[in-house]
């Protein structure tokens, strides 16, 4: 061989391997590779990490009406996608999903199309930051908003595909925090609750989530959360969160059903800031200082929904 075609040859690898390893994105297709256009009828789901209800997901692609459901991630690869598609006893067109490595990715005009093209979006779990990082002041935002608004997609998410769903939500751009350093200080940089115009959810404007409930002890950071999501004392956000295996799906009228999955025990949280109580504001929620939200035992109100399979446990 000649050193032209050597040099020709290893040019040509180098543009492969690039190609192989510089993508920003990779996709995994499964079912009808054509686009089926249906009428989806939207709603949200919200679960809370760990294992799938199998439920919840069934009421999650019925709405759909057979379309075609775009799984989005920021790690892992294909693990959703014959579960969605055949495992589950519903007929959608197709199930894909993308995995997105980095910014770069949010100007691939593949990834708008699918968005544009999908009856149903699904945010898996991994890191919140990423998906805030990746979705929000981006093309893929305006087209994911458009999707839920003007189409009707039904959406939802998995823990940290659950936490960015509220219109306050915890970034986690510092790390997580466990309940015991919230409450020893509620100004701990690592409280990190962002309200920039992400997915705009009319029904979960007001409401900053969160997930692994009881099993990660974090009702006490959840109420941090909320208090520090307030712009003010009159400024009232609510909190709604999931334990484990646990959803919660939410159609258009604002009727949120609970599930859980076959096997498993889960409750969901709807809490509330007493408005009947003067300036609901905290007592004490000031830097290095212990957080204080008692209001002689009335500053919140808390119902909690045991879920099972049936789903047919709600709260409006």
């Amino acid at each position: 061989m000649s050193t032209n075609s050597l040099i020709h040859t290893g040019i040509f690898l180098l543009i492969l391997l690039s190609d192989l390893f510089g993508q920003s994105y990779t996709s995994y297709h499964t079912g009808n590779k054509e686009d089926r256009v249906t009428k989806p009828i939207g709603g949200i789901v919200m679960m809370g990490g760990s294992r799938e209800s199998d439920e919840a997901m069934k009421w999650f692609l019925e709405r759909s009406k057979g379309g075609d459901v775009l799984v989005l991630r920021a790690s892992g690869s294909d693990g959703y996608n014959d579960y969605l598609f055949s495992e589950l006893g519903i007929t959608v067109n197709s199930v894909e999903s993308i995995v997105i490595h980095e910014r770069n990715a949010i100007g691939e005009k593949y990834i708008w199309q699918k968005i544009e093209q999908a009856e149903a979006i699904w945010f898996a779990g991994g890191n919140q930051l990423n998906y805030v990082n990746y979705f929000r002041d981006s093309p893929l935002r305006r087209r994911l908003v458009d999707a839920v608004k003007n189409r009707n997609v039904v959406i939802g998410g998995t823990s940290a595909g659950m936490a960015i769903l509220g219109g306050r939500y915890f970034s986690a751009r510092r790390g997580t925090i466990q309940s015991d350093q919230a409450l020893l200080n509620p100004f701990n940089p690592r409280i990190t609750i962002e309200s920039k115009d992400f997915l705009e959810l009319p029904l979960l404007d007001r409401v900053v989530t969160d997930t692994h409930y009881s099993q990660r002890k974090r009702e006490a950071r959840h109420l941090v959360f909320m208090a520090r999501a307030q712009d003010g004392p009159f400024d009232f956000v609510n909190g709604i969160a999931c334990d484990e295996s646990t959803a919660i799906a939410i159609d258009g009228t604002g009727k949120a059903c609970v599930f859980t999955k076959e096997g498993r025990q889960g409750n969901a949280y709807f809490i509330q800031i007493n408005c009947t109580v003067r300036r609901g504001y905290p007592e004490s929620m000031k830097e290095d200082q212990p957080f204080t939200w008692w209001k002689n035992n009335r500053a919140l109100v808390v119902y909690k929904v045991t879920g099972d399979t049936s789903g047919k446990k709600w709260f409006s």
